[in-house]
């Protein structure tokens, strides 16, 4: 572990606010919070603007009941402003995706945050963003699991017939999903609940069944419920460890399974 961090953390909150889960996320820090958690958010940044996207407005509106300074620039005008291309998976980013990053450095560092918590946030940070403030990458995927958006990494999970996946909080770098892994926890995808939905799928290619049902898929569906249930979660005891022994070293990283499902059927029951 690192230094433990005295009294409350201070986290920058990094969204684009898409859609659903991203409030979900924000929620769930909030409550957290208010039941003890030892954390300040000092400030939330969003990459769009209001009015530039309708799922993002109700992300802004929960920010501003909460009172948290909200500090946003919208990284899609600020491309064509630049003149820069659209970054395409895999590509290393052009001269104005760093800039932007500096830009957006430049409006949050004012506020004294210890780390950055990218919560849903579709952007990659470049190096210099990365260097100068820690940043926490949410996966939805166990240590070594499939790399990509949430959509992506169920496919693979479906392709691969996998029985068990998880989430993993990890330094962010430039190089996307690879940081080292600080925290994590794992669930089953076997059980009397979805084994017949995987029976469902049994022996249909996986090219079909994204064209044919999509996301609608029962078991794509399933899937996804439960990493959704457990990500928030996991982020608030990642930030509940910062807080009280500091960050875990590279090669240290936190087994959260057995504490994410006890809070997990602590939320059922009440």
């Amino acid at each position: 572990m690192e230094k433990r961090l005295s009294g409350r953390l201070r986290v920058g909150w990094f969204s684009t606010g898409r859609g659903a889960g991203s409030r979900a996320l924000f929620r769930a820090i909030c409550a957290a919070i208010d039941s003890g958690l030892p954390v300040e958010l000092t400030y939330v940044f969003c990459n769009r603007e209001p009015g530039e996207d309708e799922q993002t407005d109700q992300f802004f509106t929960l920010v501003r009941e909460r009172g948290v300074p909200l500090l946003t620039l919208s990284s899609a005008a600020f491309r064509k402003q630049a003149g820069g291309k659209i970054v395409r998976k895999g590509e290393l980013l052009p001269r104005w995706r760093l800039d932007y990053d500096d830009a957006v450095l430049e409006r949050v560092e004012p506020y004294c945050a210890t780390l950055g918590v990218l919560a849903g946030y579709m952007l990659i940070f470049g190096a210099r963003a990365c260097e100068r403030l820690p940043l926490l990458n949410l996966h939805p995927a166990a240590p070594g699991g499939p790399i990509g958006i949430w959509q992506d990494v169920i496919w693979q999970l479906i392709a691969a017939r996998a029985e068990h996946s998880g989430i993993t909080i990890f330094r962010a770098i430039p190089e996307v999903d690879a940081g080292p892994p600080l925290a994590y926890c794992t669930y089953p995808l076997r059980g009397p609940e979805i084994d017949p939905l995987w029976a469902g799928t049994a022996g249909q290619p996986l090219e079909r069944l994204k064209v044919e049902t999509g996301e609608e898929l029962p078991l794509f569906a399933e899937i996804r419920r439960r990493g959704a249930l457990r990500e928030p979660i996991l982020i608030v005891e990642t930030l509940r460890a910062a807080a009280e022994r500091g960050l875990p070293q590279a090669g240290e990283a936190l087994d959260l399974t057995t504490l994410v499902e006890m809070r997990l059927a602590e939320g059922r029951r009440s």
